[in-house]
């Protein structure tokens, strides 16, 4: 009896399937894309309408050879990669090499991975949406239009092994901008007054100058500027008494944060979980997916996790009410379901991102959930029983007190519901405190309007103002989303890729630009200033969303932005500075010769070289101080080891270079003897008395053989890790990193299945 077949992209998505359909279907994974632009040229034909080359991805063409065979067996084919402009894609392509089949072929969207929603999303099966995979299609022709034109510029230009993205390299300028209004911030000291009262009922409370002389003191033109006009003010202060001059009480609410979209997911998995938007990602797909729970087999948890929309539909407002009232008692339930209003740039296409079964609580997963895993489900399921919940309830008092010449104010909090609090808070950004975190009282004494109150201390406090802070990746991704650059599928990698590149650090979880993103984004900004510019990336954004809707043509937007686009890199070709060949000379001299030191640029930057060369090779790092003056750094002092050198004997020394810390000999430049580090992991081979060592391929990859090579010829491509499997006792484990699995350690044994996820410390 012939099967329907269902091809989606992931064999975790396909395994969840399969057990929801049974034997009625067939169904197969594609492992993602099975066609794209070629690697190693432009795979845009600019003269013949910006068509596309697209070529088979090396390794695929078993997979496809597979899904043809599948085709031909079955009645009906049904097309169900994820959801968005890259489900699409795939879809298309998919559709092409099975047309030969001449079968009936269907697109399915499948938004969640349960049996009522997959047998409805058959049901409602449609046909490839063209709008939708030539909106795809456009943003990959002109991001390979930037990426691969610019790209060598900047390899002729600076170095070879740079890029620049249209999308990545407005995210670079951003993080520059950033830490440019820092170099420029100048702080200011001010000085704020706290007075600490007391009347005839406790508590005693803190109170703050708010005006001198009825002018508000957080005018500028009027704040406390030195301690010594604060001591003044302490002084004039002294033996004071207060008089109440006004108390207002407030009655307040709190209402709860929407469910997650993806921007707002990943900014919350990087606070509370300290997640990067890549990890959290990958975790969130998953979940997605489907994860074996025992006897229940594979279960998808979480919905679609490409989102941009605050929707939920009708039966999991009522499942979410039906838990609230349940579990949590009628008060915290509200009288109809909370509505969130989503964003007009929204797509709308899918679902908030929630618990695909609410009653699936975090605890009951538990046994089933990795770690991190687990942790993100947790953050994912609170949030969005917590965005059904009744209001935070609160009491607010605002006391205004008054002595001759000053006014001073104080507000006190009393928490009187805790409401949606009671399971959820949302984080605050760095630089952004709610009003309670700027409250110093909690409960105040009951006062009345003319109550009289004597100072127990009065504190003068220094204060600067503050420069505008790093981007943090929930804060980026935040700017991103609010700038409109880039879409809720793209954040993730963004933020990779510009790390990757080294155009930023991540340093105590803060961006900052290297000496190469800042050269890169100067280089660009001035040559492509419309390509770097914000506003401009974020049109094409709403570009692209008019071609998936249908109301603009792919062809029209790449032919209005590839006009001018091709005038500016002609003109930049012409005219950028060649970094490569520039040496600006400085006064400082040469320890080695007479010569002077100039300044280059290398591949960590810029660096001191002496003019003479190739006759003088004298290099030497520097800093600059405030006023921009040149420091030369001292060299650092190699480390020693206990190792020989086998060429001369001389004693070897630990080094650090591109791919990690190497020995190399002390007797430098006359012996260059090098030798890669150990990972403490002995060889494996039976009889060798080796170590597994760290070695560069011609090629530049890393991989680890044995150090008795060529005697021994024990090789991996996998870091080894000196821990041994729980499971069957193989001495080390390989450090791996799968775009399903992430880190992890895995058993070389094949007949043994044991891995363990890394976390992030480790």
């Amino acid at each position: 009896m012939a099967k329907s077949l269902i091809i989606v992209e992931s064999p975790a998505k396909a395994r969840t399937l399969q057990k929801y359909l049974g034997k009625t279907f067939t169904v197969k994974a594609s492992v993602g894309h099975i066609r794209d632009l070629p690697v190693k040229t432009l795979g845009v034909d600019i003269e013949h309408d910006f068509s596309p080359k697209y070529v088979t991805i090396r390794g695929k063409g078993k997979i496809i050879s597979d899904l043809k065979s599948a085709a031909e067996k079955a009645e009906e084919i049904y097309l169900a990669p994820d959801p968005d402009r890259e489900g699409e894609a795939i879809a298309h392509h998919i559709a092409e090499i099975l047309a030969p089949a001449e079968k009936p072929i269907r697109r399915v969207l499948f938004h969640e991975l349960t049996k009522k929603a997959i047998l409805a999303a058959i049901e409602q099966a449609t046909e490839v949406n063209q709008n939708r995979f030539e909106a795809q299609q456009a943003r990959r022709i002109l991001d390979r239009l930037v990426g691969y034109q610019i790209s060598p510029l900047l390899w002729d230009k600076v170095r070879r092994g740079l890029s620049a993205g249209r999308v990545q390299s407005v995210a670079v300028r951003m993080v520059c901008e950033r830490e440019e209004a820092i170099a420029a911030f100048v702080s200011e000291e001010y000085w704020s007054i706290h007075a600490t009262l007391s009347g005839k009922l406790p508590p005693a409370f803190v109170a703050q100058l708010d005006k001198v002389q009825a002018k508000k003191i957080d005018n500028k033109k009027n704040k406390i500027g030195s301690a010594a006009e604060a001591e003044k003010i302490v002084a004039a202060l002294q033996r004071a008494s207060f008089q109440v001059a006004d108390i207002e009480k407030k009655k307040k609410k709190r209402n709860p944060s929407p469910p997650f979209i993806t921007s707002t997911m990943q900014m919350e998995a990087n606070r509370k979980l300290r997640f990067s938007a890549k990890k959290t990602m990958t975790l969130a797909q998953r979940l997605y997916e489907g994860i074996d729970l025992g006897a229940e087999g594979p279960a998808g948890l979480i919905t679609y996790m490409r989102t941009d929309s605050t929707r939920i539909n009708n039966e999991a407002l009522a499942e979410a009410r039906d838990y609230i009232n349940n579990s949590f008692g009628a008060q915290f339930l509200p009288e109809s379901a909370n509505i969130f209003k989503t964003s007009k740039s929204a797509q709308d296409a899918h679902e908030a991102i929630r618990p695909t079964d609410v009653s699936k609580t975090p605890e009951s997963l538990a046994p089933y959930l990795e770690k991190d895993m687990l942790a993100l489900y947790t953050l994912i399921w609170k949030r969005f029983v917590a965005c059904q919940m009744a209001p935070a309830e609160y009491d607010q008092t605002t006391i205004t007190l008054e002595t001759p010449g000053f006014t001073f104010k104080t507000v006190g909090t009393i928490m009187r519901f805790q409401g949606f609090m009671t399971l959820y808070e949302e984080s605050v950004d760095e630089g952004n405190p709610t009003e309670a975190a700027s409250q110093e009282n909690g409960a105040l004494p009951d006062l009345k309007k003319g109550d009289t109150l004597q100072a127990t201390a009065i504190e003068p406090r220094q204060h600067f103002t503050q420069p505008p802070p790093r981007y943090t990746e929930a804060t980026l991704v935040k700017a991103l989303e609010e700038n409109g650059v880039g879409r809720p599928s793209t954040y993730a990698s963004i933020l990779s890729t510009i790390q990757e590149k080294e155009y930023v650090l991540l340093e105590q979880r803060k961006f900052m630009p290297t000496d190469l993103g800042k050269l890169v984004n100067e280089l660009l900004v001035a040559h492509f200033p419309d390509v770097l510019d914000i506003e401009f990336t974020a049109s094409m954004e709403e570009k692209l969303d008019e071609v998936e809707a249908g109301k603009s043509r792919w062809l029209t937007i790449l032919k209005e932005f590839y006009g001018p686009f091709s005038k500016t890199l002609e003109q930049a070709r012409e005219e950028m500075k060649s970094v490569k060949k520039t040496a600006i000379p400085t006064e400082l001299p040469c320890p080695l010769c007479a010569g002077k030191m100039v300044i280059k640029w290398g591949r960590n930057g810029e660096f001191l070289a002496c003019e003479n060369y190739p006759q003088c090779k004298h290099t030497q790092d520097f800093t600059r101080d405030e006023n921009g003056t040149i420091l030369p750094t001292a060299r650092e002092q190699p480390e020693e080891s206990s190792e020989v050198c086998e060429k001369c004997g001389q004693p070897m020394v630990y080094k650090h270079g591109r791919f990690g810390k190497f020995l190399a000999c002390s007797g430098y430049p006359k012996c260059k003897n090098i030798r890669a580090t150990g990972t403490g992991v002995k060889c494996p081979e039976n009889g060798c008395d080796g170590e597994i060592i760290q070695k560069i391929s011609k090629r530049g990859k890393v991989f680890y053989s044995c150090s008795r090579y060529p005697k021994c010829t024990f090789a991996l491509w996998d870091r080894p890790v000196n821990e041994s499997c729980p499971d069957c006792g193989s001495p080390y484990l390989l450090e791996r990193e799968t775009k399903k699995g992430g880190r992890h350690l895995k058993c070389p044994n094949k007949e043994c299945s044991f891995s363990r996820a890394l976390n992030e410390e480790e």
